[in-house]
């Protein structure tokens, strides 16, 4: 009989606080289930309610709450920090994972349209940033990871998603020079077509599938669609203690889809 060893890696953040936003579904939803697993105490937000059902942590459980914020809305961040607040919990790591075009798909829309959608991915964000960094600079020690898209760094998608997330990539490459000094790193991820549960790509499987097969076969390199688990787990290395090193990183993740030369100075 034949005895199977598993190698795993200790990222040594187990004990950690994170926040999770875009956390019901997806990536969102993995990255909270990857973390947990790490042994991390997690909280996930989101403006539906969700639960997540299996993980398997290293030692004692960790903590996962699940909190149901819209985050679009006009108080919606200090409805954030109050809650955290009450629950005495200081996120020393800080995934951003809400953003979307929000059906702003116009290539001539209104400037308030524009700002919508740049709110939406990267405003948001930035604030939430703002309330935790501080702690993160006192106690020496935080990770923050940015969901952006290729669409930063290529035309592909509508202007205004497209110029948000570029946006997103051009803070965390400035910010995180001036925090790296305190050990706190920002980075983002830079996902391609990636398959989740309810998105486009699930919709485009079902009801187009023609025009999966021609868009996989012109566009995609690796002649399939990405899965969450493969930026999810990107992610929670990119807030590991292992990442101490990648200072305002953007890491493209797109399984050969994009053709430019991103990060070339």
């Amino acid at each position: 009989m034949s005895t199977q060893w598993r190698l795993r890696m200790d990222l040594k953040i187990a004990g950690k606080n994170a926040l999770v936003t875009g956390a019901s579904r997806g990536i969102g939803k993995a990255v909270c289930q990857n973390l947990l697993q790490e042994g991390v105490n997690v909280i996930g937000v989101s403006r539906n309610t969700f639960q997540i059902e299996k993980f398997k942590p290293n030692e004692d459980k960790p903590t996962f709450i699940a909190l149901e914020i819209d985050l679009s809305g006009s108080h919606a961040i200090k409805k954030l920090k109050d809650s955290l607040s009450k629950l005495d919990f200081i996120p020393e790591i800080v995934i951003n994972n809400i953003g979307g075009n929000l059906g702003i798909t116009n290539p001539m829309c209104t400037y308030t349209e524009f700002m919508e959608v740049m709110r939406f991915n990267f405003g948001i964000s930035m604030e939430i940033n703002n309330c935790f960094i501080p702690a993160m600079i006192e106690k020496k020690w935080g990770r923050i990871c940015h969901v952006s898209s290729i669409s930063a760094i290529e035309n592909q998608g509508p202007p205004a998603y497209g110029a948000a997330k570029a946006a997103i990539n051009a803070y965390v490459r400035s910010l995180s020079r001036f925090l790296s000094a305190n050990n706190v790193v920002l980075n983002s991820v830079m996902p391609g077509a990636i398959f989740t549960e309810g998105g486009y790509w699930d919709t485009v499987t079902k009801e187009k599938p023609e025009h999966l097969a021609k868009y996989l076969e012109e566009r995609m390199a690796i002649k399939r669609l990405g899965n969450v688990e493969e930026v999810s787990k990107l992610i929670t290395f990119l807030v590991s203690e292992y990442s101490s090193f990648m200072v305002g990183s953007n890491v493209l993740v797109d399984g050969g889809q994009g053709r430019s030369f991103p990060n070339i100075e």
